[in-house]
């Protein structure tokens, strides 16, 4: 692991390719902005954003002043914009922590040229993560930036198959929960999938059609090879779209269900509630009468008052019960 001071500034990794010896070397923390161009290869340059140096850096590579807003935006949406043979917008992706990979979104601001790919972040993103140790594992496989480019895309390709997956699972969990004989509330625990799949689709839709748009832009505007690259991850994200659909799908019919069990569970209690204060409202209208403070109450002198009183009460609850009976309430 390379402990030594940061001379780029923003600098997370850096690494130079060479088309020719088909190779992809990391440079080390101790180098500099002109390293970067030191051969005829390209660079994938990974800046964090964080650093407020940033900006200044850019300048200094001579990204255009497009591309160079591209990078440094705080914009929370996906574009993706064809100029002048560069390729420059901001992409989405899932964030990861330093001992595990979270379903929260993130955002990846990339820009690339025919020397360069440029990418920045706020917070570690789990695609890019997985396209470094790509990169690792196959070195030789890049030949132009819109190769690293196409991977970017694809690892967020299978890391979105991964989110569906764990959301999938927590769906089968709260479905198991909902079907169940015994009544539980499980909306707040649903809420939270809910909002996930719907943010990612809303998102995913969005790179969809941009992507669709920067594949019908003129060939001389798109860097070469983008038209190809752009057609097969079109057809890559379609496909996790209409997984992520049908998750939504299944998650609005499962909140469904639960309110519909909720509203059948709401109205159990309120018919049992009806009948107790139907076979309660004929004792209360005796009790009632008998404590009325007028002269000549029936049963008022004598020793069985209280005996009658009960009598009473017991035959007005007969009585509301066979009306009740009568007309199919019960």
């Amino acid at each position: 692991m390379d402990t030594l001071p940061v001379n780029i500034p923003g600098l997370v990794w850096a690494y130079r390719f060479s088309p020719k010896s088909k190779k992809a070397a990391r440079l080390q923390n101790s180098a500099t902005a002109a390293e970067l161009t030191a051969d005829d290869g390209f660079y994938w340059l990974h800046l964090n954003l964080a650093d407020a140096r940033v900006p200044a850096l850019l300048d200094t590579l001579g990204v255009m002043d497009d591309a160079k807003s591209a990078l440094t935006t705080r914009d929370t949406h996906a574009v993706l914009t064809v100029d002048e043979q560069m390729l420059y917008g901001t992409l989405v992706d899932c964030q990861r922590e330093f001992d595990q990979d979270t379903a929260d979104l993130g955002w990846l601001h990339f820009a690339i040229s025919d020397r360069y790919i440029i990418t920045t972040r706020l917070q570690p993103l789990r695609s890019v993560e997985r396209t470094r140790v790509m990169i690792e594992k196959n070195p030789g496989k890049f030949t132009r930036p819109v190769d690293l480019f196409e991977l970017l895309v694809t690892e967020f390709q299978r890391t979105l198959i991964s989110v569906v997956m764990e959301l999938t699972e927590e769906l089968n969990l709260i479905e198991d929960f909902v079907y169940d004989s015994a009544s539980r509330d499980e909306r707040r625990r649903l809420a939270p999938v809910r909002r996930t799949i719907v943010r990612l689709h809303r998102h995913l839709r969005t790179v969809l059609a941009l992507m669709r748009r920067a594949a019908a832009s003129d060939e001389d505007e798109m860097p070469f090879g983008f038209d190809d690259i752009a057609g097969r991850l079109t057809s890559r994200l379609e496909t996790v779209d209409h997984d992520v659909y049908a998750l939504q799908d299944r998650a609005r019919l499962l909140h469904e269900e639960i309110d519909s069990k909720l509203s059948s569970e709401t109205n159990r209690h309120l018919y049992i509630l009806s009948i107790m204060t139907a076979f309660l409202l004929p004792p209360t209208l005796v009790t009632g009468f008998f404590g009325m403070n007028t002269a000549n109450l029936p049963f008022a002198v004598g020793d069985y008052g209280t005996e009658y009183a009960v009598v009473l009460i017991i035959a007005s609850i007969a009585l509301a019960y066979w009306l009740l009976k009568r007309v199919n309430i019960l």
